[in-house]
């Protein structure tokens, strides 16, 4: 079981209750099991992060990223962040709104692979 900053449980609480639009789409699309059997967590503390969506039978992580995430310093967090979960041992899957919004059976493609691989 990965390890939390116990105070990020409660923000992790509000972020599900305010999803973007593109986190409740891809979410409706693999929630319940939807990929492989496979049961997805949304907002989910690891460390002192949260993350969008984490599998931990695949041990995947999936970021859903607004424009904001484009700023340079932003760019500069989000890459310890990943670099942070991966010495968890854990693959890290980025996609932008964009993408989920627009090409979501190309994303859902992707993370079905992936999730394939690490079974």
């Amino acid at each position: 079981m990965l390890k939390y900053n116990k105070n990020q449980k409660y923000k992790a609480r509000n972020l599900r209750s305010n999803m973007t639009e593109s986190e409740q789409l891809l979410w409706s699309k693999i929630r319940r099991k939807q990929i492989l059997g496979v049961q997805f967590n949304r907002q989910k503390p690891v460390g002192n992060y949260i993350v969008d969506f984490y599998a931990a039978s695949a041990k995947l992580v999936i970021e859903v990223d607004g424009s904001q995430h484009m700023d340079a310093e932003k760019m500069m967090s989000d890459k310890k962040r990943t670099e942070f979960l991966e010495s968890q041992s854990l693959q890290v899957l980025r996609f932008d709104n964009r993408q989920v919004l627009t090409e979501i059976d190309s994303v859902l493609d992707v993370i079905y692979q992936i999730v394939k691989g690490a079974l």
